[in-house]
């Protein structure tokens, strides 16, 4: 039986993937809503993502879905206990850019451990004098990791590469994980004490906003550096100024600001529906940061690469196929 397929918030840089896996579907750049919804009432699989909101009043209005592949993680948008009670099924995109950030995460720590910002400026002003862009090495040097999800994992990973002594502070501790790694699990106060790089990978919640605040940055050795590629609430911003002033930070690198709009995607970003709500360039900009030669700043960009992107849209032609296919993954509900 053919399956009709219908996929909503179709971006230019994912149409490609999808048209290839699917070339007979139905492709929309409008969110799923009640006033779109006609566009694929004869749909069996649909495919939305953060935008769409699939509550139980538009489900109705599909009677031929059996399946919603949704192009995210979180999932919250959907009904979820609906489609259950209406055998529905709901599957995600579980992971997609754990290596990718920690490499970005890497890439900010080499940058300021090796002033590469610094050296390229004064190499295009044809000034080849060595004082003022003096590196220092990371093998030997302790890095302290907050949080060990998928992405802390893969920084850790990538230290243990670098010859670094890792220190690791997070809720959960796996002793078998200490036999494939090298590092020693501390509290946080112990791992700010003793870290010559911090970098953060935690969610940001009422636990965790301004998990880096006057009192930790206090506790730490004179020129250390902090590295911040997930929540900018993580870090108090009035702080971490401060400490910078103070010596205490000898340099931080930032992926995300802690003025930055909250998102439950990092690929909402892309989307017009973001860029409408946040007007990142003038937060940029105007923030007093940009202007600090110990400060380096990128865009919300730690996630952005080709392969993240791609893997995106697999995860979902793989899902729609194995739902095809009678065998479904990586579903939310059964």
């Amino acid at each position: 039986m053919q399956n009709t397929i219908a996929f909503f918030e179709v971006q230019p840089w994912e149409k490609k993937i999808l048209k290839n896996a699917f070339p007979e579907a139905l492709f929309y750049e409008e969110q799923l809503t009640a006033e779109t919804v006609k566009l694929s009432k004869d749909a069996d699989i649909i495919s939305v993502f953060i935008y769409s909101t699939i509550t139980a009043e538009l489900c109705a209005k599909l009677p031929h879905v059996r399946f919603i592949a949704t192009r995210s993680t979180g999932f919250d948008h959907i009904d979820v206990p609906y489609c259950t009670q209406h055998n529905i099924l709901v599957s995600n995109v579980p992971e997609y850019g754990s290596n990718t950030v920690a490499e970005h995460t890497f890439a900010l720590i080499l940058s300021l451990s090796r002033k590469i910002y610094q050296s390229v400026n004064q190499a295009k002003q044809l000034n080849f004098d060595h004082a003022q862009i003096r590196g220092t090495d990371l093998n030997g040097k302790t890095l302290g990791i907050i949080g060990l999800g998928k992405i802390g994992l893969n920084v850790l990973r990538i230290a243990n590469g670098f010859g670094m002594n890792v220190i690791v502070s997070t809720h959960s501790k796996d002793i078998l994980l200490q036999e494939s790694y090298d590092f020693e699990y501390v509290t946080i106060d112990e791992l700010v004490e003793s870290s010559d790089f911090i970098s953060l990978h935690l969610p940001l919640t009422k636990e965790t906003k301004h998990i880096i605040n006057n009192d930790r940055i206090n506790k730490m050795k004179m020129g250390t550096f902090l590295i911040n590629t997930a929540r900018g609430g993580l870090v108090d911003t009035k702080a971490l100024i401060a400490g910078i002033n103070s010596g205490k930070l000898a340099g931080v690198a930032l992926d995300v600001l802690e003025e930055e709009k909250e998102m439950s995607e990092e690929a909402e970003i892309l989307t017009p529906e973001f860029r409408k709500e946040a007007d990142m360039e003038t937060l940029v900009i105007n923030h007093y940061l940009m202007a600090n030669p110990k400060v380096l700043i990128t865009p919300h960009n730690a996630f952005n690469s080709v392969e993240a992107l791609k893997r995106i849209d697999n995860t979902t032609v793989e899902n729609i196929r194995a739902f095809i296919d009678n065998s479904p993954i990586n579903t939310v509900n059964k």
